[in-house]
Order: C-alpha cells, then sequence, then structure tokens
C-alpha cells in the first residue's frame, strides 16, 4: 500500500536534479521504491579522476570531466536502445549537466577541446516527462555534505558550491524542454518525513503548468 488514489501515477519518465548534497540520488531510489519503477543513476564512484579533482581541481579537471561525458553519453544510448520504454524511469541526473559542469571547471582552451568531444560524442537524450529541481541554500547543502561524509567530497568548498547553485538556477531558469518542478528542498525532508514525501508525490503527480513550484511555509510556533 503506498497510500494514493489509485488514480495518481508517476509520469513515465522523470528526472531529478540540483546541486551536490540536495539529495537527488536519495529521493530517486525513494521515488523508484515507493512506485516500483526502476532507476538510472550517476556512477560518479567509477570515476577515476574526482578525488584528485576535488583534491586540486585546476590539474585533475579535464579528465574528471572526459570521465563522465564518457560514461552519460554511454548511458543516454543504453536509454535510447530501449530503457527508455520502461514503465517507470527515475533518473537523477540529465545530460545537459555535463556541459554545466564543464563551464565551471575548465578553463577556455580545455572548454573548446571539450566542446569538440561533446558534439562528436553526445546524443539527443529523450526529454523527460518531468524535471524535478531540488534547490537549497549554500550552508544547507555544506551541513548535509558533512552529513554523509563521504571522502571525495571532504575538499568541496563554499566558493564552489555557490558558483555551482548559480549555474543550477541560470540553466534552470531558461529550461523549457520538459515540465518543470522547482522545490525548495531547505523546507522540505521527503526522506525522513512521511507528511513531506507524501505532499512532494502528489506535486510530481499532479497535473499542472509548465513551471511549477513546491515551497512548503515552516509552521509558526
Amino acid at each position: 500500500m503506498n497510500g494514493l488514489p489509485d488514480q495518481v501515477e508517476l509520469p513515465g519518465f522523470v528526472v531529478v536534479e540540483g546541486p551536490i548534497g540536495v539529495g537527488k540520488t536519495s529521493l530517486v531510489k525513494r521515488l523508484a521504491d515507493h512506485f516500483r519503477g526502476e532507476t538510472l543513476l550517476e556512477a560518479a564512484e567509477e570515476n577515476p579522476f574526482l578525488q584528485r579533482f576535488y583534491e586540486n581541481p585546476r590539474e585533475s579537471a579535464f579528465p574528471a570531466q572526459l570521465f563522465f561525458l564518457f560514461q552519460r553519453s554511454q548511458q543516454m544510448s543504453d536509454l535510447q536502445q530501449g530503457d527508455m520504454f520502461r514503465q517507470r524511469l527515475i533518473a537523477d541526473f540529465m545530460l545537459e549537466k555535463d556541459r554545466l559542469f564543464a563551464q565551471i571547471n575548465l578553463d577556455p582552451e580545455e572548454m573548446k577541446l571539450y566542446e569538440q568531444v561533446y558534439e562528436r560524442m553526445t546524443l539527443q537524450a529523450p526529454a523527460p516527462d518531468l524535471v524535478v529541481y531540488l534547490q537549497a541554500p549554500v550552508d544547507v547543502l555544506l551541513e548535509r555534505i558533512r552529513r554523509r561524509s563521504r571522502p571525495q567530497e571532504r575538499t568541496i568548498d563554499r566558493d564552489y558550491l555557490q558558483r555551482l547553485c548559480d549555474a543550477y538556477t541560470e540553466f534552470f531558469y531558461f529550461y523549457e524542454r520538459s515540465p518543470l518542478l522547482i522545490i525548495n528542498a531547505a523546507a522540505i525532508n521527503p526522506l525522513e518525513s512521511e507528511a513531506d514525501f507524501q505532499l512532494l508525490v502528489n506535486h510530481i503527480c499532479a497535473e499542472g503548468p509548465q513551471r511549477r513550484y513546491l515551497n512548503p511555509m515552516p509552521l509558526l510556533l
């Protein structure tokens, strides 16, 4: 029993996006479990350059970014070859994010070379039925990163996270390819609160305008 009316259904292909520490992957896994869907997840731990990038961004940004580009392109290729026809698929990344990270991390000459590789390798990923964009202030992200204590993330600093949040904000300000649900992830805790999870599910499953918002107001005591 999932506690939802029978007519409430998850869109067929949902992408959950947002900056590091906002809770994308955990939410995707809970949604997939709740709706008995399948997941398409980033495998950042497979990137052999990621730890070196966090320790020395200038030296390792380019190989780390190229690894992610190859990895994500392969995942999109697999998706186009049949995985997209699953009844419900929930992903914790979209292909467009790769260029977003590249623009932050690469110098101009590296970016030129990256663009050449990107144009040759990337496929047109299928458009999601819904994109869920999780937002949170940098202080909240830093605290969540600290709590989950992943070794490779210990050197992430405020400035990098702020630039990443700004890049996401700008990207989604102009995003029009799919319906977009923007969620204030600092005001809702769908991983620990069943009420918050049900609220989020209802918004994800509801029909509405192309761009929607979920910004729960805190209770006044």
